[in-house]
């Protein structure tokens, strides 16, 4: 088709975003200008510009608000769970295992993965780093290496899939224009290919600095961690010992159940069940507000009605801190896809297409290859997540997939590659300015020599991962 002045206006527009984030700026003034200048563009109108730039917006947060749903309520069983000590309780036991540096590594890896993908890294971090952290540099775990492993395990393995809260594949269906069940399998297959590598290869490079249990280093880092650490993190149920117990249990048992019935499901009909995708996470936020209401019951008797409530407060807080930008720049991408732009502009089934017509004006000059349009993608999303937010690239991604897809690749595979690219830089393992600073503070380390000893392994990973994609997915 013939490209008119707001497809070029849109790739201007997009390209100045991509360069925002390589200068790790704010993207949303850009995003924001842009869609008011192409829908004036487009509609010849100035009104309809305005119209648009709300309409964008307002078409954005409703695809996007389950997600602030499932983030608030994973937040506010986390906060009802530290009212009580039973976060603290829950990993106390796994102290015991950790005999020696070389086991302390793996059980950090664990526990961090399995927590941070129920309740999210960044605010699992604080309760890993306080209770388990100084146990493995007591066996001997050197304290950077203990945060090499946090970092991999938690911002990045865990994080990129998001397999329970399904944040990040939600984003990247949402702005390709697919299911997010074509997603999040290929997404946790992925980051478990980049992770398994990358966390391999530290372990493998760095395994000759970790110590034995006598040595009085451990006892020196031990110290300068505990002088760095600021965290707060007390729990104030000391005087319900009975309830945290129970909650202890009940909670992990609990979110075990509902993983084990969902895989149980999709196994059981051999194909997509009814809980993949926005079921799924569904699925687990009612069993967390259930969770949440007796917790704050245990917790609060009489006033648990006050509790609850705070809690849910300060869970959509956490949310819109966490995702709120994302929806002006989701905004942006929605306007380039036909599935939004007819919503956003007000056009009706004549809904323009201007990303996607784009990238298919060059098709005809770049050769059909997988290996090209994977790696293409992966690149964008490594780029994306220079800004240190590894969801801010996610609608650019995800967007780009659709229209990159093509006999030898298709979208899902397309858009799990970008999540990986962004998530596993901007998230925090290698890009120094984003959350991996808190993990760094929490251990006590430097958080350039943090990134740097994560660098190696995590783009060795992905591009493993990347060519995995591309041959059998």
């Amino acid at each position: 088709m013939e490209l008119t002045v707001s497809h070029w206006l849109y790739g201007l527009f997009t390209l100045i975003i991509i360069l925002t984030m390589i200068f790790r700026k704010g993207v949303v003034l850009p995003s924001l200008l842009g869609t008011f200048v192409i829908a004036w563009v487009f509609k010849g109108s100035l009104i309809d510009g305005f119209t648009a730039i709300f309409n964008a917006n307002l078409v954005a947060a409703k695809e996007l608000f389950s997600i602030f749903l499932i983030i608030t309520f994973m937040m506010a069983l986390l906060h009802s769970l530290r009212d009580l000590g039973a976060d603290r309780r829950m990993i106390q036991p796994i102290q015991k295992i950790m005999v020696n540096g070389h086991v302390s590594f793996f059980v950090l890896v664990a526990v961090t993965y399995v927590i941070s993908l129920f309740f999210w890294p960044t605010p699992a971090v604080p309760l890993i780093c306080a209770l388990l952290v100084p146990a493995a540099i007591r066996s001997g775990l050197p304290a950077l290496t203990a945060a090499v492993a946090v970092a991999l395990a938690g911002q990045g393995m865990a994080l990129s899939s998001d397999y329970i809260v399904q944040v990040a594949p939600s984003l990247s269906a949402k702005s390709a224009g697919i299911d997010v069940g074509m997603v999040t399998d290929k997404a946790l297959i992925l980051s478990v290919i980049t992770g398994v590598t990358a966390i391999g290869l530290a372990y493998l490079f760095y395994r000759k600095s970790i110590r034995s249990k006598d040595s009085e280093l451990n006892e020196i880092e031990l110290q300068a961690m505990q002088a760095a650490d600021q965290s707060k993190n007390k729990s104030v149920g000391t005087n319900l010992p009975l309830w945290s117990k129970v909650f202890a249990i009940l909670v992990p048992i609990s979110l075990l159940a509902v993983v084990v019935y969902m895989m149980y499901t999709k196994l059981l009909s051999g194909r997509m069940s009814g809980f993949e995708g926005g079921d799924g996470a569904a699925f687990i936020g009612g069993v967390a507000v259930i969770l949440l209401l007796l917790s704050s019951v245990a917790f609060g008797r009489e006033k648990a009605l006050d509790y609850i409530s705070n809690h849910i407060t300060d869970g959509f807080v956490f949310a819109f801190k966490a995702m709120g930008p994302v929806i002006p720049i989701a905004g942006f991408f929605f306007l380039g896809s036909s599935d939004f732009s007819g919503s956003i502009l007000g056009v009706g089934e004549n809904s323009p297409a201007l990303l996607f017509d784009l990238v298919q004006s060059t098709q005809e000059f770049l050769p059909q290859s997988a290996f090209l349009a994977g790696f293409s993608v992966l690149i964008i999303g490594i780029i994306t997540g220079l800004d240190g937010s590894g969801f801010s690239g996610l609608p650019l991604t995800g967007a780009l997939a659709a229209s990159l897809q093509n006999g030898s690749i298709d979208a899902g595979t397309l858009a799990a590659i970008g999540q990986m690219g962004s998530i596993w830089t901007g998230g925090g393992t290698i890009v120094a300015w984003s959350s991996v600073i808190a993990i760094a503070g929490f251990c006590g380390v430097s958080v350039m020599e943090l990134v740097r000893k994560n660098f190696i392994p995590v783009i060795i990973g992905l591009i493993i991962s990347t060519v995995f994609a591309v041959i059998f997915l």
